[in-house]
């Protein structure tokens, strides 16, 4: 059973496992205050430790953790990752939000056609959902 709420983003993400393997590019499935789930077309060996770098901000967030679980979905893998240090929750709950953002930023593109900037994606946003935004 889950302790946090999952919530949903499609921002990419670079990696690292510590000591194994050069940088890789992924894509982030979702954040929560307790990990991450990010999809990869390599297996990555449970129990590793790995530095996360989501370049959303700058500087960008950047966290390290522990490989928990590794998942085949199709031809590509979803790995879940436990944040190590307990103390990133605010950084972690300014980075949902910022992935909300991109994500809202980029859907009003593809289906209205509207190109926002980030400050006017942001306002515009925080107007709509942050009121909803779980605490």
């Amino acid at each position: 059973m889950r302790h946090f709420i999952r919530h949903p983003s499609d921002i990419p993400i670079e990696c690292h496992i510590t000591h194994c393997e050069p940088c890789r590019r992924s894509a982030l499935k979702d954040i929560s205050l307790g990990g991450l789930c990010f999809q990869t077309p390599d297996a990555l060996e449970r129990g590793c430790v790995i530095q996360i770098r989501i370049p959303v901000r700058e500087p960008p967030f950047e966290v390290m953790g522990t490989i928990v679980w590794c998942r085949r979905i199709n031809d590509h893998y979803h790995v879940g990752v436990q944040f190590a240090d307990t103390n990133t929750e605010f950084s972690v709950r300014m980075v949902e939000q910022i992935c909300h953002i991109c994500h809202y930023q980029r859907e009003l593109l593809e289906k209205e056609g509207r190109s926002l900037s980030g400050a006017e994606a942001a306002a515009e946003w925080v107007a709509k959902y942050a009121r909803d935004f779980p605490s």
